[in-house]
């Protein structure tokens, strides 16, 4: 896939997520990646456009411990494509976005099927006398 194609899977990524595309360097192979309150990351795209060797990367020290999981990703086994990076990077990111944890809404789900046991009325307190 070449640069141009690269840019443009970037762009229709970030139509839906918080982050706009600022810059491209086409010799680098590539992308930097803002969105508010200061949260900024940069790919650099393999040659070839797959593969496990693109490189996410920040200049900001807040922002660089949360790319630790996408940087497993991207380093574990199997091709990945760009989209499936920067999706890596965005679920990353959320807790700085403010946003809640992609994985809220299936736990949340699964925490409504556990019944909750009722306290039985019959037996006393644990510390309080009967008289």
């Amino acid at each position: 896939m070449d640069f141009q194609q690269l840019a443009d899977v970037a762009e229709k990524w970030c139509s839906n997520t918080p982050f706009e595309l600022i810059a491209t360097e086409e010799t680098e192979r590539r992308m930097d990646f803002y969105a508010d309150p200061g949260v900024s990351f940069y790919v650099l795209c393999p040659d070839n456009g797959c593969g496990d060797n693109f490189h996410v990367w920040s200049e900001s020290e807040d922002c660089l411990p949360f790319l630790q999981l996408a940087q497993d990703y991207i380093s574990s086994c199997g091709e990945k494509t760009l989209h499936e990076v920067l999706e890596r990077v965005f679920k990353s990111f959320r807790p700085l976005l403010g946003l809640p944890d992609a994985d809220d809404d299936a736990f949340e789900e699964y925490s409504a099927d556990v019944e909750e046991e009722e306290p039985e009325a019959d037996h006393p307190q644990m510390g309080v006398s009967q008289q």
